[in-house]
């Protein structure tokens, strides 16, 4: 119950347009039902003070999300706005919440998204991090479990946190879930066929969230195992994003191609989406993969994704599976 301009005694309520208004007293409405509402919004509540048509004081409200706007803002707020949220964007039908480690999870993902951490980087400890982000270290801890668990940090005994890079060894083959039947170590070898600049097709714009008919880069290779041709690739890369990509660089670079993206184009994979199929060889892929036409094949369609949930390739495979399987770890 609060005193309006005119001194008399008045709830506060919300109308339909989500604005919290003043009512009379005289109307009744139970102390714990206005107590509930105002509870369940006050840490997510951006109010401003207006005078209504009669004279009388309104507040308008915007329900936030809790994760800040400004990445340089360290101390978290319950009122912070969510990341690139416009201040006047519409209210929401109900508040929303979110753990605080995951607030914190979302503080160090746009510290590694704007680079402040790099790839291969230690970053600072969970006391350092609990310091700056003004939460327990056991927070910073469980947001850095998570963290970990993706892929996206790697923890080292003795050592403490780093930033995950493409060129450790445990990263190289993470998307690729083709694996030998045997065993045995294998010796890998890849032979780039062709790479150039073209319009992107209808769907390969759609995959990447370009127009289509923007440019693209495609490359086209083959990838073999211990001398045998087992996969031919076609990928197709934003243009803007990798428009100093050449041929002659992708054939002389030994590495993962992930690791090149990472170091010479700033963008690091995060994760990726598949659709498997059968299929079967037409002249050209059993030309290049050295089986019958016809022969089976196994398709696999990736499209991968960098910070920010960006799509920032698309790649089509087609597995021969004589010695191979196709993996996948379910949990």
């Amino acid at each position: 119950m609060v005193l309006s301009p005119t001194g008399r005694e008045s709830w506060l309520a919300c109308d339909a347009d989500h604005q919290i208004v003043l009512l009379p007293a005289s109307l009744g409405l139970a102390t714990w039902y206005v107590n509930q509402y105002l509870m369940s919004y006050i840490r997510h509540i951006i109010a401003h003070f207006l005078l209504d048509d009669n004279g009388g004081f309104m507040v308008k409200s915007e329900v936030m999300s809790s994760i800040p706007s400004n990445p340089s803002s360290d101390p978290v707020s319950p009122s912070a706005a969510a990341p690139g949220a416009s201040s006047t964007a519409p209210a929401a039908s109900s508040p929303t919440f979110s753990p605080l480690y995951q607030q914190i999870k979302a503080l160090i993902m746009q510290r590694l998204q704007s680079g402040e951490w790099k790839s291969g980087e230690l970053i600072p400890s969970e006391v350092e991090l609990g310091n700056r982000f003004k939460v327990s270290q056991g927070t910073v801890r469980k947001a850095i479990d998570e963290l970990a668990a993706e892929n996206l940090l790697v923890r080292r005994q003795g050592k403490g946190t780093f930033v995950a890079t493409h060129h450790e060894a445990r990263s190289q083959f993470r998307f690729l879930r083709l694996m030998p039947d045997s065993d045995e170590p294998q010796v890998t070898d890849k032979r780039v066929i062709e790479l150039k600049r073209l319009r992107a097709p209808a769907d390969i714009a759609r995959q990447l969230g370009v127009k289509s008919g923007d440019s693209v880069v495609y490359v086209k290779r083959v990838l073999a195992f211990d001398g045998v041709p087992t996969i031919l690739e076609e990928l197709w890369l934003p243009g803007a994003l990798f428009k100093a990509l050449t041929l002659e660089r992708l054939a002389e670079y030994k590495g993962p191609m992930y690791g090149l993206f990472e170091t010479e184009f700033g963008t690091r994979m995060i994760r990726a989406t598949e659709q498997i199929r059968a299929a079967s060889a037409d002249a050209d892929a059993a030309e290049l993969l050295a089986v019958e036409k016809s022969s089976p094949l196994l398709c696999v369609e990736r499209v991968s994704f960098t910070y920010g949930d960006k799509p920032v390739e698309v790649r089509r495979g087609l597995y021969v599976t004589n010695r191979h399987h196709y993996q996948n770890e379910l949990s």
